[in-house]
Order: structure tokens, then sequence, then C-alpha cells
């Protein structure tokens, strides 16, 4: 995809936002990029939570799992400050809870563990059979046959340049009401190099994890998160890292909601490499609530 400005690219801003500034021992400041949204986007914090854990762990042991709660909307326009602790160094596990604040209030908490690599058992589930990234419309292709009738929202959240690509394998959802089946299958890739470093990998994975699930939970509904009558956000947000992946390639995220009830839905997520490689897997449940007087 080309570059219509001069300046850093939308990959090199997201690693300078994983980039935490140290201001005391296990506590650290992270910064939002300044794009135009009223909150800041929940795989910003996802990432940035665990790019601090990760910097409290011996250098050979890595994230396993991390399971995370959001509290109140980031406010893009103040720092945010993660305050790590140790909970626990053992033999082979590292455990650390973050919490990131704003405003001197609570607005996301997240646990995260860390494993001293060792070999065992090794199996995974097979990746779906799905139609490759380049047989389907890339970005700019889908700006010059769908967006000029399609809704703002739509329009916006296209247009913009972002460090990562999705290229879903239907877009039927964005332009239909129809009531779909709860599941969907979209290809990612990061828009940029990605540093040789297992940890900016895993803060990078986990930024794009959340990305595009909510929209799952709404394809039994006929609608989306576009949709200006609802009100969506993310409430929490689990993850197993399976395999370590260099990011260097599209990855497969397929998804699919079991579950919509009491104003949440609930979708899993696998992430593939395009050999059918298991990386990781993903959980999130969502609020989507009909606004009063709508």
């Amino acid at each position: 995809m080309t570059r219509e400005t001069s300046g850093p690219s939308a990959m090199e801003r997201l690693l300078a936002t994983l980039d935490l500034e140290p201001i005391e021992v296990d506590i650290f400041r992270g910064r939002s990029p300044q794009a135009g949204w009223q909150r800041v986007f929940g795989g910003q914090v996802i990432g940035q939570a665990l790019m601090a854990a990760q910097r409290t762990i011996e250098a050979e042991r890595f994230v396993h799992s991390l399971h995370a709660y959001f509290m109140r909307p980031g406010d893009p326009s103040v720092p945010i400050i993660y305050q790590v602790e140790r909970i626990r160094d053992g033999s082979s596990f590292n455990t650390r809870r973050v919490v990131a604040i704003q405003h001197g209030r609570a607005i996301f908490a997240l646990s995260a563990s860390f494993q001293l690599e060792e070999l065992g058992f090794d199996h995974q589930i097979v990746m779906p059979e799905v139609q490759m990234p380049e047989a389907l419309l890339g970005e700019q292709q889908i700006k010059e046959q769908y967006l000029a009738h399609a809704p703002e929202a739509i329009r916006k959240y296209w247009q913009r340049e972002r460090p990562i690509e999705i290229r879903p394998v239907s877009l039927t959802h964005y332009f239909s009401d129809k009531k779909l089946d709860p599941k969907q299958d979209v290809w990612v890739r990061a828009t940029g190099p990605v540093p040789d470093d297992r940890r900016y990998q895993a803060a990078v994975l986990a930024y794009l994890s959340d990305m595009t699930l909510l929209d799952t939970s709404l394809y039994a509904h006929g609608t989306s998160i576009f949709d200006q009558s609802l009100q969506v956000a993310s409430l929490d947000h689990s993850m197993w890292f399976h395999r370590p992946c260099k990011l260097d390639d599209w990855l497969l995220y397929t998804q699919d909601s079991p579950s919509a009830s009491g104003a949440r839905g609930l979708t899993r997520g696998s992430l593939f490499t395009r050999s059918g490689l298991l990386v990781a897997s993903v959980a999130q449940e969502g609020l989507i609530r009909k606004k009063a007087n709508e």
C-alpha cells in the first residue's frame, strides 16, 4: 500500500507507541497517537500493558497468556500510566498484574503469565480452508469499488492509514442488513516491518487481536459496529500465545460468536499463519447495547 504523506508510517508510529517511557521502578508512561479518535483503541492499551509487563521479565521468558478488563474509555489526549505488580517469580513461570491509570482512575487491568520455554506435547486444530489473501480485494480496491456510496462511519474506518491491513474473506456484512452466521474469516498483516524481537511481536499481535471481534457478535442480528444506534465497547479480552510469530506475512483471523445475551456478545478467535500454524487463540466479550431512545 503506497503512502501519500511523508513522515513515519503507521507501523512506525505503533512501534513508537509501544516503546513505553520508564518513569520509576515498574512504572511506565504510554502515549496515544493523535488520530482523531474520541477514545483510545483497546488493542493499544492491551499492547502497551503487555509491553510494560514484559519489561519486568527475564529475557528468556515469554508471555503465554493474558487476561484483561476494560473499565473506562481511554483519553487519547493525555498519557496513560502503567503500574506493574510482580505477583510471582517462579522457577518456570512468572505472573504480572498491570493497571493502566488516567486522571487518577484505573481504566484497564491486565494479568499476564510468562514461561521459560520448554518442550512438551504438541497439537493444534486445522486452519479452515478459505481464499488466500491475494485472491481477495485489497484495501485500495475496496476504497475504489465500495466506499463512494458507503455510510460515513465505514468510509472513515477504511480511509485512515493503519498499522494493520485487514482483508476480509467476505464484505457482505459491511453493506447488507441480512442476518448472517456469527462467524468470519479475516486476513490481517502488518503494513511495515516489525522488529525481530519476540516482545514487540507479542505486543503487536495483542494489538491486532482486538480488531474485528465485536463485529462478529453482531452478524446474527443484521447490523455492525458502524450502526449509530448501538453502543459497543470491549469489556474483557483473553489471549493465549501458542507459538512464536514474526509477523512478516499474512495471518488468518478466524472468528465465531457462540452467544449474545444480556447486552453482551462473546467472540472467539484463532490466528493462523499462511501455512496453517496456530499462533494464538483469543476470546472477548463486548458490550452490544441499543442506545436509549433509538
